[in-house]
């Protein structure tokens, strides 16, 4: 039997992303972040757009190469088709059903929270049954109860900010520039103080579920209480910024912790895994194997590149669906609001 290749194109934000994997191992993998956002201080959705449509057929003919494979030794192109930006969605879907008509390959839209899901099993070999996820990135926060392949069930999500998303507000006010999570994580680590208190929220209705609008609060107003305001950032001394940023990155792990620690009690999980852009954080992940340890349960962290956005998670999720027969049509519309 030939060997099955899907080519997977990831363009939901500002990473452009192509990837082959071959009967579920990764064989070539390209990814370019877009850094001219970074002057805006956040992504620009017509720029992230524009960016994609210069920089995905050289990635996709770069992954080509790489793996030595041509198009028609595709065995189905599957492209994320949300949630994400809808202009920067509809980039990579319009490419893949391109490919998918002109040489004849089945098209897979694939969900982009599926293909994190599944980004360790790729890195890291396969997961145990069933395992409870947590999903934390510039854009969603969830936990997640996963039997099998497609069989999810939603425990709890954010109300309101994403993990990644208060990181890059709070460096806004901190001068930091975007994505600021890089240089947050960075400073916790170094730091060897006493971290900043601030509060942790807690959802009575629902322990499950996360909130970070109230420690986004909670950092303007300490900061505005102590330091001048020049544009949009605080003008903080250098020898105090670790501190604030080990405050912050310590209540966030506490509150993602605490979480994940609630759904694994409650449950019967074989294994944590732990995903998405955030979870490259070192100091995060220092947390998480801090509570495995002390559960004794299993934990999965795929490597950074794993972690962010790219385009061998959705290649994979795209070869796993492939061999349940699953097929998308050339009507295939993206969703940016799409869930789990």
């Amino acid at each position: 039997m030939s060997p099955t290749a899907v080519l997977g194109i990831e363009t939901s934000c500002d990473e452009t992303a192509a990837a082959i994997v071959v009967d579920g191992k990764l064989v070539a993998d390209r990814t370019t972040r877009q850094i001219l956002h970074e002057q805006y201080g956040g992504v620009v959705p017509e720029l992230a757009s524009r960016s994609h449509q210069q920089l995905l057929g050289p990635a996709v003919e770069g992954v080509l190469s790489d793996a030595g494979l041509t198009v028609s030794e595709l065995a189905a192109v599957a492209a994320t088709s949300g949630p994400g930006l809808a202009g920067a969605l509809l980039v990579g879907v319009s490419f893949a059903k391109g490919l998918s008509l002109s040489a004849n390959l089945p098209l897979l839209g694939i969900n982009h929270l599926e293909a994190h899901l599944w980004s360790a099993e790729l890195a890291l070999g396969e997961l145990p049954l069933p395992f409870l996820a947590l999903i934390v990135s510039g854009g969603h926060t969830l936990l997640v109860e996963v039997k099998g392949f497609g069989a999810y069930r939603r425990l709890g999500s954010t109300r309101d900010d994403a993990a990644g998303e208060l990181f890059d507000k709070v460096g806004r006010m901190m001068g930091i520039a975007f994505p600021a999570g890089a240089v947050l994580d960075r400073e916790a680590l170094e730091f060897d103080g006493e971290p900043i208190w601030f509060p942790r929220a807690r959802l009575r209705d629902n322990p499950l579920d996360f909130s970070f609008s109230g420690l986004k609060t909670a950092v303007l107003y300490y900061l505005r209480e102590r330091y001048p305001r020049l544009g949009t950032a605080y003008e903080i001394p250098a020898e105090v910024r670790p501190a604030i940023s080990a405050g912050v990155m310590t209540a966030v792990g506490e509150m993602l912790v605490a979480r994940a620690t609630i759904a694994l009690e409650d449950g019967n999980y074989e294994a944590l895994v732990v995903t998405g852009g955030v979870a490259s954080s070192s100091f995060l992940r220092n947390g998480f194997q801090t509570m495995s340890n002390r559960m004794g349960i299993p934990l999965f962290i795929p490597p950074p590149g794993f972690c962010t956005d790219n385009g061998a998670m959705v290649a994979y999720a795209g070869y796993r669906r492939l061999s349940l027969n699953d097929r998308s049509p050339l009507t295939l519309a993206v969703d940016p609001a799409a869930r789990l």
